[in-house]
């Protein structure tokens, strides 16, 4: 695509940037008194399924450096949500899992998303909203 044929008011990235700051404002009402930053429900959120990460791994699935993520765990760590301790078999590695208490707000933020992913986009067909996971991905992966 060359971005002369495209008129930058349709940019996708500006259309990105539009939609996350309007699905993190429905998620942030959504989940007021959970008093979490969107960081912090984004880390959860990853953490949902109950399979404990590395902070590398945690890292690449909200999309951050490792070293910027550690005040995130720092905060959810001092509110209990979850705990890091060495991963077994590889003591050099921090392997981050879910408390008691973090199960059931993660459990409640992937609700949340999974709500608001199926009302905005549930009326759409399929093979939009698979165009739209792999349009995505390719952000995910740029590099220069």
């Amino acid at each position: 695509m060359k971005s002369e044929t495209v008129p930058f008011e349709w940019s996708a990235l500006l259309a990105l940037q539009r939609a996350t700051h309007a699905t993190l404002q429905v998620l942030a009402t959504e989940l007021a008194d959970l008093d979490l930053t969107a960081s912090e429900i984004n880390a959860l959120a990853n953490l949902a399924d109950g399979r404990g990460r590395t902070v590398s791994e945690l890292g690449a699935a909200v999309g951050t450096r490792p070293s910027t993520l550690t005040s995130v765990l720092d905060r959810l760590e001092r509110r209990g949500h979850i705990t890091r301790g060495a991963r077994p078999g590889d003591r050099r590695a921090v392997l981050v899992e879910l408390t008691d208490s973090g199960r059931p707000a993660a459990a409640r933020i992937r609700r949340a998303i999974t709500d608001l992913e199926l009302h905005a986009l549930g009326e759409l067909p399929a093979e939009a909203v698979a165009g739209l996971r792999t349009a995505l991905q390719a952000l995910t992966e740029v590099t220069r």
